[in-house]
């Protein structure tokens, strides 16, 4: 499970003065969860709170991106640069809104790795930032979770032709509440079909006898 933290007697994973960050396993090695996580536009769709009207690259690592952030009422127009590290991460630094950056910590773990998400607010004064205190980011920990069961999928189910294209260019590019009906839909029909088998199974015992 992801677990998160803000407290001031903590130490942030980056140098700042206002931070909250969260972490999350990833059944991946470093290098193999870098590669997956160089695709930020899938990152940040992946949260469930983020409703995207506009998602465009700008540049070779540079993106604007237009939405709705659920957790905070709030929209948001920003202008997004990736950057590499630190080591196998990576940082999103923001033109525009209250955020400074996001930084993406890979470290090794025997199960794979673990990814840190830092939202860094170390930019504007602090009277500013507390007067904008209704802006703050509330989506990390949902995010991480969102994050932890998409690599899970990735890990679980990519043996399957065509699972990884599905993922990325069907699912991903679902409104978070969409994609929340389509697994439903998935659920109902597995039960019904085991259902069916039931079903089946009853009438062939009752064939025999």
């Amino acid at each position: 499970m992801a677990e998160n933290s803000r407290e001031p007697a903590q130490t942030s994973p980056v140098d700042s003065a206002d931070a909250a960050w969260v972490s999350l396993p990833a059944p991946f090695p470093p290098d193999v969860l870098n590669q997956y996580c160089r695709d930020i536009e899938a990152l940040f769709r992946v949260n469930p709170y983020f409703f995207f009207d506009e998602w465009r690259q700008t540049g070779p690592d540079a993106f604007h991106a237009e939405f709705e952030n659920q957790s905070s009422q709030t929209r948001q127009m920003l202008d997004l640069r990736v950057t590499q590290g630190p080591g196998r991460g990576m940082t999103v630094t923001y033109n525009g809104g209250i955020k400074k950056r996001t930084v993406f910590t890979i470290e090794p773990t025997p199960e794979g790795s673990r990814m840190i998400i830092t939202d860094d607010y170390d930019l504007l004064p602090a009277a500013e930032r507390e007067r904008r205190q209704s802006e703050v980011d509330k989506s990390l920990k949902a995010w991480a979770e969102s994050l932890r069961l998409y690599f899970l999928r990735l890990k679980r189910w990519s043996w399957l032709p065509g699972w990884r294209w599905y993922l990325r260019r069907v699912w991903i590019p679902m409104k978070p509440s969409a994609r929340r009906i389509v697994w439903l839909i998935y659920l109902i029909t597995v039960a019904e079909f085991f259902f069916f088998l039931f079903v089946l199974l009853i009438y062939l015992i009752e064939q025999k006898n």
